[in-house]
């Protein structure tokens, strides 16, 4: 029912905003992983509620609970169970909207597919569901980085119409994680903020852009049809709340190149591993990984509740206006970047998986 990611590697998330809690269960980890809560507590950390004021103020630890498919700090190969109980929670800010639908948000949609919902800071449908993605993540992060060295840092690329400057051949978590936009270019993040709060207090949100990489993904990964590498990204990262655009590559800026100047022309390198000379290809051709670095980007409309007063109806059809109630971030990005990491670790793990499984068995 959409609520399971991934063939080998597979999470199933639960829980909705302000019930008692949101997890996930992951099905497919190899045994003997060393996992500990601290390692998917820092992760939680860096998305959590309340961390600056460019951010929702609701207050919640966020405090990751491992029920489960852990024993004396490894893995065992069976279901992990984690859990993170919701303790801030304010239900009666949401109660206006038990009737009447938010502009641009699913209450709508849930109630035409379901007739039901819950309407306590959109259920099912908030940006608390993705706590279970980024728990997931985290694991799925520490089996790339032990088995093939992979390392996953994302980034705020633009809020708005102010676009950042940044070398993903180089940026590292440590500069991204040195402002509270999560931007690496640092002039260009002051102003990011500067935006950020002046829209916060007109009760508005703003969008923009989050850049991932992913450097030392190994060749091969990616199945050649419909399990296209790209297109599992696309799936991950456009699954996520507010998302609405994705990019690899050169993207949309390639279509304005000839093949000529778009084409990324192989060398051999000093070790005799091959190459590309450019990277317009984004690290994937034909569905597969060609060992170079994997760029995407991801679009993120502006947070759809807002304070300010807008035209809607209700459930019964009757127009009304609505100033929503409630805590909100007036810009998603910077919460954002562990969601996107977290789904792009997701599907690479997934398919690291899938390789090894079918590719390695006759190998010499």
């Amino acid at each position: 029912m959409g609520n399971t990611f991934g063939h080998l590697f597979r999470i199933t998330t639960f829980g909705e905003s302000h019930g008692g809690g949101v997890g996930v269960v992951i099905d497919g980890c190899p045994p003997q992983l060393e996992i500990t809560p601290e390692e998917i507590q820092f992760e939680l950390d860096r998305r959590r509620p309340g961390q600056s004021k460019i951010t929702t103020p609701r207050k919640e630890a966020d405090a990751c609970e491992i029920l489960s498919g852990v024993f004396e700090g490894k893995t065992l190969g069976t279901p992990i169970a984690i859990l993170v109980r919701n303790k801030n929670t304010r239900p009666q800010d949401y109660s206006e909207m038990a009737q009447t639908y938010r502009p641009s948000h699913a209450d709508a949609t849930y109630d035409a597919k379901y007739g039901i919902r819950n309407w306590q800071g959109g259920g099912r449908s908030s940006a608390r569901e993705t706590i279970g993605r980024v728990a997931a993540g985290a694991i799925a992060k520490k089996i790339l980085q032990q088995v093939a060295g992979v390392e996953i840092v994302g980034y705020v690329k633009r809020i708005k119409d102010i676009e950042a400057t940044i070398d993903p051949n180089t940026v590292t978590l440590d500069l991204v994680e040195k402002n509270i936009v999560r931007c690496p270019d640092f002039a260009a993040a002051e102003r990011m903020i500067e935006i950020i709060d002046r829209t916060r207090r007109e009760k508005n949100s703003l969008g923009g852009v989050v850049e991932c990489v992913a450097r030392n993904v190994p060749k091969g990964l990616g199945e050649p049809v419909f399990d296209k590498l790209e297109a599992d990204l696309a799936k991950g990262v456009m699954s996520l709340p507010a998302s609405k655009g994705f990019e690899i590559g050169s993207g949309f800026a390639g279509t304005v190149l000839t093949g000529r100047e778009h084409n990324d022309e192989f060398y051999c390198d000093e070790q005799g591993e091959i190459r590309t000379r450019t990277n317009r290809s984004g690290g994937i051709q034909g569905g597969i990984a060609n060992g170079e670095p994997i760029v995407l980007r991801v679009a993120f409309k502006p947070t759809a509740t807002i304070g300010k007063e807008q035209q809607t109806v209700t459930s019964s059809g009757e127009q009304t206006t609505l100033a929503a109630k409630g805590r909100h971030d007036p810009c998603v990005l910077p919460r954002a970047v562990p969601m996107v990491e977290a789904m792009v670790a997701l599907v690479l793990c997934d398919h690291l998986l899938r390789d090894r499984g079918q590719c390695s068995v006759l190998k010499p």
